[in-house]
């Protein structure tokens, strides 16, 4: 089995045995969370959707980002990941979601906002969102997003197991 199918199994049954659905957010990741979930046969219990919200225009219509929010901190920032998130959860019948938003490469970065910076965000129901960030150094394009993938279902995964 891949990392993200290990991964990914453990999420399912985790959301199985909770009775929760999830969905996912995903920007420079373009599919992939939602991709390795549903790979999986049976997902369909547990996988409500996945949103591809590559552009902002895509964050503020499907999620429900905020234009100040882009304007004044950037696709790539804490505030847009839990924005994300919780649009997704607000937009699904999901219990848990997360989001990604980061910049893999190889261009875009800047020294503030490098390359392999990824911000993470995870909502669930009853709780506050969190989000937290990622460099991922040394990586190229298809390094920093199966990190960004193998991270979200990890985080997923431990948000589900603490509550």
């Amino acid at each position: 089995m891949s990392g993200f199918e290990t991964r990914a199994r453990a999420v399912l049954a985790t959301c199985n045995a909770r009775g929760i659905m999830l969905a996912t957010a995903e920007s420079c990741t373009g599919g992939m969370i939602a991709a390795a979930l549903t790979d999986i046969a049976g997902s369909s219990s547990v996988v409500d959707r996945g949103f591809v919200t590559y552009s902002n225009e895509a964050k503020m219509e499907m999620l429900g980002v905020s234009p100040e929010t882009l304007a004044a901190h950037g696709a790539v920032s804490q505030e847009t990941a839990l924005e994300m998130a919780q649009g997704a959860l607000a937009h699904s019948r999901a219990g848990v979601t997360v989001a990604v938003t980061g910049i893999a490469g190889p261009d875009g970065g800047s020294d503030e906002k490098p390359v392999g910076l990824v911000w993470f965000g995870l909502a669930m129901k009853g709780r506050a969102p969190v989000a937290q960030s990622h460099v991922f150094e040394d990586r190229d394009r298809a390094g920093v997003r199966a990190a960004t993938v193998e991270t979200a279902l990890d985080m997923v995964l431990s948000a589900l197991q603490e509550g």
